[in-house]
């Protein structure tokens, strides 16, 4: 039987007047239109995957789409994109940035952004993704925008983090899922990636139980995602300006360190920094934001990659919490998805422009980060952290 009113097709026909009086159709008929209807459907389906369609950038969207979206940004912007797969996960899935910036003939510095550390964070993949939009989008017509993609190339990673991400998506019960899917040396699988960087691992902050949320790795470097990550990153560590890692919640802009007995040199520079960004994000849509080391602003931890990225001589680095305060914590809705990447995208813009322009008026800050490198490593090898 098939409903006379959903059968889009049952208008260029003529229904017996007793099916049309009860809604249903029977008999040869039916069966025709039933056949037309699914040769319908299924031509619908075909022109659906096939057809190109705009974005969304308000909704949340599993890796594939993700991916599909990389690749169709480099196809639709070959002068000033191009993917570059510089690791592979445990699960054997690629990890895959957008290298963003106008050719040049001389050696450019660099901005790394990467989002999805952590798999439930879905806005942090979603604000990379508005990120690129948005830089795409502006430089042709804004001054600024254009000088700084001339001077620096942006590696932008919108998932990291690419199997504890997929995970997420299988069902209701796998959606709060934090660290990767490699299964370890303990009972329980993943490690926290994001405690698993090369830099005062496992010393403060961590949990040795491999069930743990922050549990660190069997080893220092030891996920493939990290080393995929230091490997890339530690490659260009003399032209990378300033390293970026996008995290939810809390609604904070973080510099380092997460010990305690470490201060950075530029302590009062970065300070400045970050309050002038999260003054750049509150003119958006009235948001606090709060500011400061990691120490001072969440809790002590070892092995973050923004402490590493900073601990092998880049200038600047720092992790973004983005929205909210906890009302829903890491299952934002989408409808504020929108919003909390406007705010964001004006607060990092905020910080790399001003990266930009010192970089490009003083060599001061080349100069400064090697030398704070050569005197930390000293201070590591003499001093007691715990």
């Amino acid at each position: 039987m098939m409903n006379v009113e959903r059968c889009l097709l049952c208008r260029s026909f003529a229904i017996p007047a007793e099916q049309r009086t009860s809604g249903v159709m029977k008999g040869p008929v039916a069966v025709v239109l039933m056949l037309l209807l699914n040769r319908q459907l299924v031509t619908a389906r075909v022109l659906k995957q096939t057809e190109p369609r705009n974005y969304d950038y308000t909704m949340y969207h599993p890796l594939p789409e993700i991916m599909a979206w990389m690749r169709k940004i480099e196809t639709e912007n070959p002068e000033i994109v191009s993917t570059i797969t510089y690791g592979t996960s445990y699960e054997n899935r690629d990890i895959t940035l957008l290298k963003i910036g106008l050719n040049s003939a001389e050696n450019k510095k660099a901005i790394w952004m990467d989002c999805g550390i952590h798999a439930r964070e879905w806005i942090s993949p979603a604000f990379c993704q508005y990120f690129v939009k948005e830089i795409l989008h502006t430089y042709k017509t804004d001054a600024k925008v254009e000088e700084m993609l001339k001077n620096l190339d942006f590696y932008v990673t919108p998932v990291l983090n690419v199997d504890g991400y997929t995970y997420t998506w299988k069902d209701n019960t796998t959606r709060q899922w934090r660290k990767n899917r490699s299964p370890g040396t303990g009972s329980c699988i993943g490690t926290d990636l994001n405690r698993n960087y090369d830099f005062l691992w496992g010393t403060i902050g961590v949990s040795t139980d491999s069930c743990s949320i922050i549990y660190p790795g069997p080893k220092a470097n030891s996920e493939n995602e990290t080393r995929a990550v230091v490997d890339f990153v530690g490659a260009r560590s003399k032209d990378i300006l300033c390293f970026l890692t996008i995290h939810s919640f809390s609604q904070m802009i973080l510099f380092p360190y997460g010990h305690p007995n470490i201060k950075d040199p530029n302590y009062d520079e970065l300070t400045e920094l970050v309050n002038t960004a999260a003054k750049a994000i509150k003119a958006v849509h009235g948001m606090n934001y709060t500011v400061g080391s990691v120490t001072e602003t969440i809790y002590p931890t070892g092995g973050l990659s923004m402490d590493w990225a900073r601990f092998i001589g880049i200038p600047y680095s720092f992790a973004f919490e983005l929205r909210d305060k906890g009302e829903h914590g890491f299952k934002l809705p989408e409808d504020q998805i929108q919003p909390t990447c406007e705010e964001a995208y004006e607060g990092a813009l905020s910080i790399i422009t001003y990266i930009h322009d010192k970089t490009f008026h003083s060599s001061a800050v080349s100069v400064r980060a090697t030398l704070w490198t050569a005197l930390l490593a000293s201070w590591l090898t003499s001093t007691a952290l715990l």
